[in-house]
């Protein structure tokens, strides 16, 4: 599951980020208001992080404008702000819950895994021919056997059978998968299919991971 943290403060976005990925979530990090709207808009995340007071633009501003073109991606304020008024001005802008700093990190996980439940059944899975993935167990099955994953082999898989039957450009993978300014060659995700293809153990029959020549990959069911 991939996560968009919009947060300044270095301390808590270090905290939050090396947290959340020992959780196995992986994290994208913005601390610039207008960047967090764009990245919101550009990138595939499957919940928001959200500071109210940010440089440039404030959450309740990202909230709003958020929502007008995404009202399912659920958003979780993280935020001084803590009078009743301000509470709900944060609810009414669009966001599904609002958490007051100082916080503890086991309730924000807890109160992630409520929100990504009512976005996505835990039983749900996408199937790729053989292969089964379980976003919420972060397992990998092929033939009901277990293949083991790194986290960005496991994000990678995800992004592509989330768009399953369409292409994904090398620029959606790296915004998506990596960060959105990620700065390396995107070679990179050449290295990352060539092992995800070998773990599947893929054979000549089962091209169920296309390369779209120039362009990027595609998930197919031949």
């Amino acid at each position: 599951m991939h996560i968009l943290l919009v947060e300044d403060e270095p301390g808590i976005v270090n905290f939050l980020q090396q947290g959340l990925e020992e959780e196995n979530y992986q994290v994208s990090v913005c601390q610039n208001g207008k960047i967090g709207l764009k990245t919101a808009l550009q990138q595939d995340a499957d919940l928001i992080i959200l500071d109210w007071m940010l440089p440039e633009l404030s959450g309740i501003e990202i909230c709003k404008a958020f929502r007008k073109v995404n009202t399912t991606t659920p958003i979780i304020f993280l935020t001084a702000k803590d009078t009743i008024e301000e509470t709900i001005e944060g609810l009414q802008s669009g966001a599904n819950d609002y958490i007051k700093k100082p916080f503890h990190f086991a309730e924000l996980l807890e109160r992630i895994k409520v929100q990504l439940r009512s976005k996505t059944d835990e039983s749900f899975t996408y199937q790729l021919g053989t292969i089964q993935l379980n976003p919420s167990t972060h397992q990998v099955f092929k033939n009901e056997e277990e293949i083991k994953l790194t986290q960005k082999e496991f994000a990678l898989l995800e992004y592509l059978l989330k768009h399953k039957e369409q292409v994904c450009t090398r620029k959606k993978i790296l915004e998506n998968v990596w960060d959105i300014n990620f700065d390396y060659d995107s070679g990179v995700i050449d290295v990352f299919i060539n092992a995800l293809r070998k773990k599947l153990n893929l054979s000549t029959e089962e091209n169920y991971i296309q390369t779209i020549r120039g362009v990027g990959y595609m998930a197919k069911e031949e």
